[in-house]
């Protein structure tokens, strides 16, 4: 699945001449993390709540809550945002971007093309995604399978389900260190009794089943 699909489009953002105070306002009132820095379209850096709070006054400082907003009112984007943030393509997949936000340790990437801002993808985003790819809410059957790691496994998997009529909505495999992998497979029925027990005739074991009504 690519970025672009799953990106927010035409995402709120800030300059780096906003004051401090009102981006503050912003995420609070559009009720968002983080938002891009852009100048001229083109993204500069990125603030977060987190840059925020560092900037705002130690709670342990003499200064009262009047003064202490003052402060930070005359405090620009451009001097607390993350400089040169890292950014993705809409064309790169969400695998590229998870791997992204969790190598950089971010929450939430700015989507450029031909240098511009196009959107963002998030954390969220991505976890939704993955929830969505493996059906985890889709109704139906959900099955862990001890698999043998070897060629022509799904294919018999995907015979057996053939065989019932059942329709394989989602599938997704967790190699281990042996010679077996944990198959996820999911199916659009929930009358799965002689299902389970041919796949477990062909030498497979059902290690858990979820239904979703």
């Amino acid at each position: 699945m690519f970025v672009k699909l799953r990106m927010t489009a035409n995402p709120f953002t800030v300059d780096p001449d906003t004051r401090v105070t009102e981006a503050q306002e912003i995420m609070e009132s559009k009720r968002v993390r983080h938002l891009p820095v852009v100048d001229g379209g083109r993204v500069v850096g990125v603030i977060s709540r987190g840059d925020l709070a560092a900037a705002a006054p130690s709670k342990a400082t003499t200064l009262s809550a009047g003064e202490s907003r003052y402060l930070l009112s005359k405090l620009t984007v451009a001097r607390v945002m993350s400089k040169d943030p890292v950014t993705v393509t809409p064309d790169a997949l969400l695998e590229e971007a998870a791997v992204l936000l969790r190598d950089h340790k971010i929450e939430m990437l700015p989507v450029v093309d031909g240098g511009r801002l196009v959107g963002v993808i998030t954390e969220s985003a991505i976890l939704d995604a993955f929830i969505e790819i493996l059906g985890f809410r889709d109704h139906g059957a959900r099955f862990m399978i001890e698999a043998p790691d070897t060629p022509g496994t799904l294919s018999r998997l995907s015979a057996i389900t053939g065989k019932h009529g059942a329709n394989i909505l989602h599938v997704a495999v967790y190699r281990g260190e042996g010679n077996h992998s944990t198959v996820v497979l999911g199916v659009n029925t929930t009358n799965t009794g002689q299902l389970e027990a041919d796949i477990a005739a062909e030498g497979f074991r059902v290690l858990s089943r979820r239904e979703n009504a």
